[in-house]
C-alpha cells in the first residue's frame, strides 16, 4: 500500500469551511468600521468648513458667508474674496462641484454641499451645509447638516435639515 503525501478531500473542505466562517464574521465588521470612519471624517470636515465659513465672513464683512466650497478653498497662493485658501484641495476644490452653489465636492465617501441663503444686497447672511453619503449603506449611513449655529445635525433616512437631531 502506498503512503499518500497530501491532504485528503475532507481536510481541504474543512479548511475552506473554516475560512468561509471567518470571512462571514470579519467582512461585515470591516464594512461597519469603514462606515464609522467615513462618518467621523465627514463630521471633521463639517467642522473645518464651518470654521472656514466663520473666518471668511469675518475677513469679508461686506460679503458675509461663502456661497460655495470653491470660494473657501481655491488654488495658488494669493488670498482673495473668491480664493480664500481656507480649505484643503479636496473639500475646497473649484471643480468638480465647488465652483457653484449646490454642487458637491466628494471626500471620504461623502458629498459635501454648501449653499448661501438669506442673501440681502449681495451679502450672504446664512448658509446651509450638507454632507450626504455617496452610497447610502456602503460609504455612510447618516446624512449631516450644519448652519451658522455650528450645531451638526443628522438624519439616518433622508437629507438632514435644521430640525433634525443634534449630533452628541
Amino acid at each position: 500500500m502506498r503512503k499518500s503525501k497530501g491532504f485528503s478531500l475532507i481536510e481541504l473542505l474543512i479548511v475552506v469551511a473554516i475560512i468561509m466562517i471567518i470571512s462571514a464574521i470579519a467582512i461585515p465588521t470591516l464594512l461597519r468600521s469603514r462606515i464609522a470612519t467615513n462618518e467621523a471624517s465627514a463630521v471633521s470636515s463639517l467642522h473645518a468648513i464651518g470654521t472656514a465659513q466663520t473666518t471668511y465672513a469675518m475677513a469679508n464683512p461686506t460679503l458675509g458667508y461663502a456661497s460655495n466650497l470653491g470660494t473657501l478653498g481655491g488654488t495658488g497662493t494669493a488670498v482673495t474674496s473668491t480664493n480664500a485658501l481656507l480649505l484643503d484641495s479636496v473639500l475646497g476644490a473649484v471643480t468638480p462641484g465647488g465652483g457653484s452653489a449646490g454642487a458637491p465636492n466628494a471626500k471620504a465617501g461623502y458629498n459635501f454641499y454648501v449653499a448661501g441663503v438669506s442673501v440681502v444686497s449681495g451679502q450672504v447672511n446664512s448658509y446651509q451645509l450638507n454632507a450626504d453619503p455617496t452610497v447610502v449603506g456602503q460609504t455612510g449611513q447618516r446624512h449631516f447638516f450644519m448652519d451658522p449655529s455650528v450645531v451638526i445635525r443628522y438624519n439616518s433616512s433622508a437629507v438632514a435639515t435644521s430640525v433634525d437631531n443634534a449630533l452628541q
